[in-house]
């Protein structure tokens, strides 16, 4: 018998079963050593529940932001025109039924694909042996679920233990009345008065589909807008939406303390303002799951946030160990956790593999509406890191979109100023998710401008802004080089 390569992957995320799936099927021996069901926070507390709450909140606001536009009537319960009410509603332990039920089904169709392609699952905590033999193989100490240990060797060693809830000294989530996003799936009662502490990615999720699904929320932001991070025009447009839905949108307040009071919680702001709610959210930010599991013992360098350093094919310092995932800090996002993983596999076991190019990965922000971008963004132009031209399309001249009762949203394109090839794309939106493709599939194969607008496209439809903001490029362009 010829020799088998081993690997042991601790962590099952997205970039550990990835990374399991493509090196069992080129042959290697793989164990996963997982704690808490495959998928990971990806796929039982982070992703795939807050998309599917998010789901559901998506259908409420479609209703009553356009059920009276487009002509729908509500027999029962439909409110006086000049006493506006709600005319549904949720029930939220039923939902939150449905959001773990879904999860956990997700988790057991990955255990089921990774068992299926040749890998061995193993409950527990895996810890890696500081020393490597001098076969360059290496330990994993396992702690296993039923309290045994269980030492493996391996060849290589990929770790992708993920990432936590960021937790403030003076605002520990109880589970009950304050909440961290992994918690919040266990509530059976609609909060009346939710407080969303933080304005990022997923504070501004959960802020907005709270308030479709019936909460007054309140969301506490330390910066001057929500969304620091993503295209301004985009994070723009989203806070007047919030703003208009009836959100309290706090700028320039950041969060000292959060305690309890009885049945109600005290935001305390750090100018000494405080806030009261029924609930409140954390949504502050994670931090990775690095400690206590022997990386810097085995010679694998951590950054100052607790992040392991890796290269472009996740390799770390130390020599058969690789990372991937959000331990990683590279990219908080499932796909480029998946893509880290495979791309170590290939790279160990001596594949052809191109790596990691963040430029080419494409984002969504799961809020009413989307904001999806992929490539160079604004903040790259306007600090010089490229020469690009950018043309933004509103949707309200989208013939789709006002038939939907679309009003928020635009298309926007960047291109280099000379080629007319495209460099990047914004897309606020409906399911902007899935029309910002069209845009990385562009990106990724350096496609021009031209090549877009004289694509065809179904008339009407939202994606025909896609084009007609490239035609819009692509007539600047030949101006500018008549």
């Amino acid at each position: 018998m010829g020799y088998v390569t081993r690997i042991v992957i601790i962590g099952g995320g997205p970039g550990g079963y990835e990374a399991a799936l493509v090196a069992a099927q080129l042959g290697a021996e793989v164990t996963v050593v997982d704690r808490d069901g495959l998928g990971g926070a990806s796929v039982l507390t982070d992703c795939v529940p807050s998309k599917t709450l998010i789901a559901t909140a998506e259908v409420m606001t479609n209703f009553d932001s356009s059920y009276e536009e487009l002509g729908i009537i509500v027999e029962d319960g439909t409110p006086d025109p000049d006493r506006p009410a709600r005319v549904v509603g949720v029930d939220l332990g039923k939902v939150n039924r449905r959001v773990k039920r879904l999860a956990l089904a997700q988790s057991h169709d990955i255990t089921a694909a990774v068992t299926r392609a040749g890998a061995r699952v193993l409950r527990g905590r895996g810890r890696l042996e500081p020393h490597h033999a001098p076969d360059g193989s290496r330990q994993v100490v396992v702690e296993t679920a039923d309290g045994s240990e269980e030492r493996l060797a391996a060849d290589a060693v990929l770790v992708a233990t993920g990432g936590r809830p960021r937790e403030l000294p003076d605002a520990r989530p109880d589970g009950e009345r304050i909440l961290n996003w992994t918690q919040v799936y266990d509530l059976e009662e609609q909060p009346e008065e939710l407080i969303v502490v933080g304005s990022g990615v997923t504070g501004a999720e959960f802020a907005g589909a709270y308030q479709a699904l019936g909460s007054r929320v309140t969301l506490v932001s330390s910066r001057d807008r929500v969304l620091p991070g993503e295209d301004p025009d985009a994070a723009v447009v989203l806070e007047d939406v919030f703003r208009r839905r009836g959100m309290n949108v706090m700028s320039r307040s950041r969060a000292a303390s959060v305690k309890r009071v009885g049945d109600r919680v005290e935001v305390t702001l750090s100018d000494g303002r405080v806030v009261t709610g029924s609930h409140c959210l954390m949504a502050v930010g994670a931090v990775p799951n690095t400690s206590g599991i022997g990386l810097e013992e085995a010679g694998v360098t951590l950054k100052e946030s607790g992040h392991i350093r890796t290269d472009r094919v996740s390799r770390t310092t130390a020599p058969g160990v690789y990372a991937a995932g959000d331990c990683t800090g590279v990219f908080a996002l499932a796909s480029v956790a998946a893509m880290q993983g495979r791309i170590a596999m290939y790279h160990f076991l001596g594949e052809t593999v191109a790596p990691l190019d963040l430029k080419t990965v494409s984002a969504n922000v799961f809020t009413d509406p989307e904001i999806a971008t992929v490539g160079y963004s604004q903040a790259d132009v306007d600090a010089g890191r490229i020469d690009a031209r950018a043309v933004k399309l509103p949707l309200l001249r989208n013939p789709r979109a006002k038939m939907q009762g679309i009003r928020d949203g635009f298309v926007k394109l960047f291109c280099r100023p000379g080629t007319g090839i495209v460099v990047g794309g914004v897309v606020v939106a409906p399911r902007a998710s899935e029309l910002i493709h069209p845009i990385s599939v562009a990106v990724d194969n350096n496609l021009t401008v031209e090549q877009i607008a004289n694509t065809f496209t179904v008339y009407p439809s939202l994606s025909g802004s896609l084009a007609e903001v490239a035609r819009q490029l692509h007539t600047r362009k030949t101006a500018e080089g008549s």
